[in-house]
């Protein structure tokens, strides 16, 4: 639980080129044909119709940069008061130095701002913001930029011509299709001090859990996305029960005016509103346009969320990541 932690801003950057699932489609036609799989399967499987992709010249650090310019001028706070940057992207151009650092210089912050990168898979947004609240509350730091940028060109580009060979055989396909719902995009956020932003949104807390023997259902890199579906969802599902039945002891979440999920897909999103109960209509979704943008989906999901909320409204955000891992984070409006 956080005392005295507020969102005070998230600002995100839309990659401007959209690649429909039907282009999509069109590209692997071959393939679905001498496979015998129907068109059509992102969009009725997955609910994924489009997703976004960088502009010719345009790179996921430099989106991230402008995201977290445009957080801090909306929150009001000065480059030269951030105390920490964590960069949450799956996206990295080299294993070193960490992409924090291209932000860190990009955003123009002082020396003295710790920046590093925090790698979750799709979790990693929430867990930075985890952090940085305790940062906050311990007095270590007063104001953190959490950020991240996400390119999927490379991987769906990758992943289409593998599956246009002729040794690919249906399971094969099938265990690659999740990276075809893959999207790329920007987003940041600015915590700061409740006390001294009181028209910041709390951050409550939250519950994180683990299902580490999981680690080997989804596996990705540039090359391909690599996913046991049926066992990663049901792994997940069973993850996403036992964290909210043991939250119950110090939570109450059954009646959140939102629930802002990780985006993956139509079977995903079924599967948690079935398993925890949740209000359908108090679920609002992105990954239809926008696919899955990995860490960036929930920040995504909530700035395009924010315009409808209102003061004392109750947020929750929800994710599964890779490995098995999920959090939960509870924010007043």
């Amino acid at each position: 639980m956080h005392r005295n932690v507020a969102l005070l801003s998230v600002a995100t950057t839309i990659a401007p080129r959209i690649t429909t699932s039907e282009e999509i489609d069109r590209r692997l036609q071959p393939a679905l044909k001498r496979l015998r799989l129907p068109k059509g399967l992102l969009q009725r499987v997955a609910g994924v119709h489009e997703r976004r992709n960088w502009a010719e010249g345009q790179a996921f650090d430099d989106a991230a940069v402008a995201a977290g310019k445009r957080a801090l001028a909306q929150a009001g706070v000065d480059p030269s008061e951030v105390g920490l940057m964590i960069n949450t992207s799956v996206t990295r151009k080299h294993l070193e130095p960490s992409v924090a650092v291209r932000i860190h210089h990009g955003l123009g912050l002082p020396s003295s701002a710790t920046n590093f990168d925090i790698a979750n898979a799709c979790l990693g947004f929430v867990n930075g913001m985890t952090l940085a609240a305790q940062l906050i509350d311990s007095g270590q730091i007063k104001y953190a930029v959490i950020i991240d940028g996400e390119d999927a060109d490379e991987i769906q580009t990758n992943t289409i011509e593998r599956l246009g060979r002729p040794d690919i055989a249906r399971k094969d396909f099938m265990s690659e299709f999740a990276s075809l719902t893959l999207g790329s995009g920007a987003a940041a956020a600015v915590l700061g001090p409740a006390d001294a932003h009181p028209e910041g949104h709390r951050i409550l807390g939250g519950v994180t859990r683990a299902a580490t023997q999981f680690n080997d259902l989804c596996v990705g890199s540039v090359d391909g996305m690599f996913t046991d579906a049926k066992a990663l969802l049901k792994g997940g599902m069973e993850l996403v029960v036992s964290a909210w039945t043991e939250a119950k002891r110090d939570w109450s979440w059954s009646s959140m005016d939102r629930y802002i999920l990780h985006q993956v897909s139509d079977v995903h999103t079924n599967a948690i509103v079935k398993a925890t109960g949740l209000d359908r209509t108090r679920v609002p979704l992105t990954y239809p346009s926008y696919g899955n943008v990995g860490p960036a989906s929930i920040p995504i999901t909530l700035s395009q969320e924010a315009e409808r909320l209102v003061p004392g409204n109750r947020v929750l955000l929800m994710g599964v990541g890779s490995g098995l891992n999920t959090a939960m984070m509870e924010i007043t409006w």
